[in-house]
Order: C-alpha cells, then sequence, then structure tokens
C-alpha cells in the first residue's frame, strides 16, 4: 500500500493506493469521487478522461497516478461552478453543445487548454485541436461554435 498526496482542484488529497501505476482516472472517480471525467475507451484514443496536468490537457486513463504526484491536476470539477461557470463551460451552454454529455468533460478540458495556448483560433485550428476528442452524438458544429465564442470571451478571435 502506498500513500501519495496529489494537488486536484487546487487542494491536497491524500490517497492509499495498491499499485502506483493505477491510472490516475481511477484515482480521481474512485478514490477522490470526482465521477466528471469519464472513462472511455481505457487507450487515450477517445479524450473522455482528458484533465489538464500543469494546464495541459492530458488523458487520464493512460497516466499512472504516481506520475501526477507534485502537478496540479485540473478536473472539469475545478474549471467552473454552476454559479460561476469556465467561459468554456458557458459557451458549451450557450451553444447547447451536449447532447448526452459523455463526452462533454472532455471537450472542454481540450478546448480551455487549447484556447490557453491560441486566443484567436481559426475554425480549422478548433478542428484540428480537437480531432483526437471522440463524439457519437453528432454536435460537432455546436461544439466548434461553443468553442469560438470561448475565445471571444477570452478575449480572442
Amino acid at each position: 500500500m502506498a500513500r501519495l498526496t496529489l494537488q486536484v482542484n487546487g487542494a491536497a488529497r491524500d490517497i492509499e493506493i495498491d499499485d502506483p501505476a493505477t491510472p490516475l482516472l481511477y484515482v480521481l472517480r474512485n478514490d477522490i469521487a470526482l465521477t466528471g471525467t469519464k472513462f472511455g475507451c481505457g487507450l487515450a484514443q477517445c479524450g473522455a478522461c482528458t484533465v489538464h496536468l500543469d494546464g495541459q490537457a492530458i488523458r487520464s486513463c493512460s497516466m499512472p497516478v504516481s506520475a501526477a504526484v507534485g502537478r496540479q491536476v485540473t478536473t472539469i470539477e475545478g474549471l467552473g461552478s454552476p454559479e460561476r461557470p469556465d467561459p468554456v463551460q458557458a459557451a458549451f451552454i450557450a451553444e447547447q453543445a451536449p447532447q448526452c454529455g459523455y463526452c462533454t468533460a472532455g471537450l472542454v478540458m481540450t478546448a480551455r487548454a487549447f484556447l490557453e495556448q491560441n486566443r484567436r483560433p481559426t475554425e480549422s485550428e478548433v478542428k484540428q485541436a480537437l480531432a483526437g476528442n471522440l463524439c457519437r452524438c453528432g454536435s460537432h458544429v455546436r461544439v466548434i461554435r461553443a468553442v469560438m465564442r470561448a475565445a471571444t470571451a477570452m478575449g480572442g478571435a
């Protein structure tokens, strides 16, 4: 049994884990009870498990929890709140981008990290940034509009 301390959404979280190679996703969902981050494919290919690690979008299903020690982890729960949503969350709501919602957290987290690097994206750049996030609902047009709206709200495009 290993005892680890993670910095999640701005707070220290002490956990006990059998195997330090356990995916960060499992620890977030099962040990810390932050269930906004979803398990999709388990192969880092669909993007449903995307969180931020030191501000960068990463796939938490393929990252060992031990690799997150000493780093800042931000989940969808730490991005904003219902009372004060992050600009990307607000834009997704305004554009009615989510349908079933399963991929939404991963899309929002990917878009947020992307917009931190590119505040004035083109539609083509948004499409490229989100290409690794799979959504089966077919709301891609609204998702792209939401990211473009968020860029404007964040002082970009």
